[in-house]
């Protein structure tokens, strides 16, 4: 344990921007944690309260301390209803850095967080770790769901929201992604044409579940990019951003994986970078901020960060429509990924492609802006107020109905299904790029996956 956080180095929450938060509230309503069990150290002002105490020697990193950070999700829904303009995301991942480097976690809890750092972030550890999953796959999520995954929110803040290994491994099996042989072991194309006159040329990050269990989004991706008039490179030596590393604290593991995509990225020598999962894109734009203190990467951190798009940006920035639209009627559920919404402030974009698409009813859920519960490796450290908060937007789509659901992140798929599962709904969940894929084609995606 450690007496207070440190300011000395550069993975710190900032003074600075710690100063700007004028206690105003506005925050609240929109802050999951706060939502759930009513707690002013369970807000936004109040982590940045307890990280002002921590710096100035006012409260000790201790074990309830650490909870409180533990417990946010970092879904930065307090970033857009700030009227200060708080930047919450630098601020938690400087306490959480500081906490990872200096507080002994308990060996379980530490062990569990370096398992997942050690795969999750290595493509080709994580299709070791999910071959079992072929097989057992369906059986060992019946059994998750069994095992008492918790669907109702209790009263109050659980003493322990990371729960036993036992809580966690369920969770993990809940949650866990589809695999075929197909996923595990298929390939993009390194390049692919634009379907006419060539209008722009792009990279697509493949990204890490999502080329493992999500290749159909990749495939999509690619398919509208080369139709809207899109070369499409998939550059094959390219790795994790760092999304989940910098987002838990893991700054340094964070940077090296950086520094590797910059380098292929920059070498691909393209217009724009195409990024199709909202925690994958939300990183990669801050990778400026992230090598702010390095002089021989800041300038190329920012440079990519510069082209770095979700392709719901990047069609709209293209402007006019190539391919035709086919009708797919259809009452579609759209779901802000936290990281696309608030992370990176992109929202009208996939609303726009989605009612684009002739036949398509767009709805609106209530609590829209609030977190699935997901939140990057969230769901596994935290599982008991990720199935609170899974629960609780499940149920408010249940009372729209819906045909389908489409988000753009491969952890909000994962998530609302697994939530679904336990209230016993079925609803297909598709990356609004494969709704406008199968509008393209004029087919329907159910029959596609």
């Amino acid at each position: 344990m450690v007496e207070h956080l440190s300011t000395d180095t550069h993975d710190s929450p900032s003074s600075a921007l710690i100063d700007k938060c004028v206690h105003c509230g506005f925050c609240l309503p929109t802050c999951p944690t706060y939502l759930l069990w009513g707690e002013e150290m369970d807000s936004p002002r109040g982590r940045i309260y307890l990280m002002k105490a921590g710096i100035e020697g006012r409260a000790d990193v201790t074990t309830s301390y650490v909870q409180h950070f533990d417990a946010c999700l970092g879904c930065l829904a307090c970033v857009t209803a700030c009227p200060s303009g708080v930047q919450y995301a630098p601020l938690i991942e400087g306490a959480r850095a500081q906490i990872e480097r200096t507080f002994d976690r308990p060996p379980g809890d530490s062990l569990f967080r370096r398992l997942l750092m050690a795969i999750v972030p290595y493509p080709s550890r994580m299709r070791i770790a999910m071959l079992p999953l072929l097989v057992l796959g369906p059986i060992l999520r019946r059994l998750a769901v069994r095992s008492g995954r918790p669907v109702v929110a209790p009263v109050g803040r659980p003493r322990d929201t990371g729960g036993g290994l036992f809580a966690r491994l369920a969770a993990a099996l809940a949650v866990a992604p589809p695999v075929s042989w197909r996923s595990i072991v298929g390939r993009l194309p390194e390049r692919t044409p634009a379907a006419d006159s060539e209008r722009m040329r792009v990279a697509l990050l493949a990204g890490c579940v999502q080329r493992l269990s999500f290749g159909h989004v990749n495939r999509a991706t690619i398919r509208v990019l080369a139709a809207e008039g899109c070369r499409v490179d998939v550059p094959a030596g390219q790795g994790c951003c760092g999304a989940l590393p910098l987002h838990a604290g893991q700054s340094d593991q964070a940077r090296a994986l950086a520094r590797h995509n910059i380098e292929v990225f920059e070498a691909a020598a393209v217009d724009r970078i195409v990024v199709n999962a909202a925690g994958c894109g939300s990183a990669m734009k801050e990778y400026g901020q992230l090598f702010a203190n390095d002089p021989a990467w800041a300038e190329r951190a920012r440079a990519l960060s510069g082209r770095v798009r979700d392709v719901s940006e990047l069609l709209a920035e293209l402007g006019d429509v190539r391919a035709i639209r086919r009708p797919l009627p259809a009452r579609v559920v759209y779901h802000d990924a936290c990281h696309l919404a608030h992370g990176q402030g992109v929202r009208s974009q996939p609303r726009d492609l989605l009612r684009a698409i002739p036949g398509v009813e767009l709805l609106v859920p209530e609590e829209a802006e609030i977190c699935c519960g997901s939140a990057g490796i969230y769901n596994l450290v935290q599982p008991e107020p990720a199935a609170q908060l899974g629960a609780r937007k499940v149920r408010h789509i249940a009372t729209l109905s819906p045909d389908m659901i489409a988000t753009a992140n491969p952890g909000c798929t994962l998530q609302i299904a697994a939530a679904a599962r336990g209230l016993g709904y079925d609803w297909p969940i598709f990356h609004p790029i494969e709704l406008v894929d199968a509008s393209i084609h004029g087919v329907d995606p159910r029959t596609r996956k």
